[in-house]
């Protein structure tokens, strides 16, 4: 049996009002900002459920666009997310959606980065701050959110994975799970892997090394926390 404490039972310590429809929204979209790897220009939220609901007053608004601007639940910038976004040339737009059988407190974001590319992600805060997210750039997935991202855009050829694969097996690295998409035109393909344990400095610049491997973005949990 799980035992849990009283920081468990409360939440974190946060800009509120409440540990779902705030930290858990600040941290959805700091996750996001994260694993787009860039700045964001353009941002559309798809609310279901209770946060389309109760979005404004319970500050999931400002939360979420705090978050993708990468501002954490605990920061007190939290509340001027909407002025910040203005200044920062965000579009920003919340719309009430039915995602389906999805948690309530879910969100989609369909987001615009700087350079013009076109990032999705849909997450669900499910109480105390914690999260779950279920999709990424159309890849359905399944994380916690509490364990290391690994995501890899490559080129879709044999061996490739299996280099990425050899590399985390040099450095000890379990992978939780992975799921794999590829493009319309089966030239590259992007990876997504929840991992166990610590991640190390120089783990980065090893699989940016590996043949047919463009990008390779590494979410340490820490920095959401």
């Amino acid at each position: 049996m799980k035992h849990y404490g009283v920081f468990d039972i409360i939440g974190p310590i946060m800009v509120g009002p409440s540990s779902s429809h705030t930290a858990g929204a600040a941290r959805l979209g700091l996750f996001a900002r994260h694993l787009c790897g860039e700045n964001v220009k353009k941002a559309v939220f798809y609310m279901h459920g209770s946060f389309a609901e109760t979005y404004a007053g319970h500050g999931t608004d400002k939360a979420l666009l705090a978050g993708i601007q990468g501002i954490r639940y605990d920061d007190e910038q939290l509340k001027q997310a909407y002025e910040l976004a203005e200044k920062n040339g965000i579009e920003v737009s919340f719309l009430p959606a039915d995602l389906g059988e999805v948690h309530p407190n879910t969100v989609r974001m369909e987001l615009t980065t700087e350079s013009g590319r076109s990032f999705t992600m849909t997450g669900s805060s499910i109480g105390g701050g914690s999260v779950c997210i279920t999709e990424i750039d159309g890849v359905a997935v399944q994380f916690s959110g509490e364990r290391p991202i690994l995501a890899t855009r490559h080129m879709d050829e044999p061996g490739v994975i299996a280099g990425i694969t050899a590399i985390l097996y040099a450095y000890r690295i379990n992978i939780g799970n992975m799921q794999v998409n590829r493009s319309a035109d089966s030239h590259t393909a992007c990876m997504y892997m929840e991992l166990d344990g610590e991640l190390p400095e120089t783990l980065k610049g090893a699989l940016e090394r590996v043949y047919g491997v463009q990008r390779a973005l590494l979410l340490d949990p820490a920095d959401m926390n």
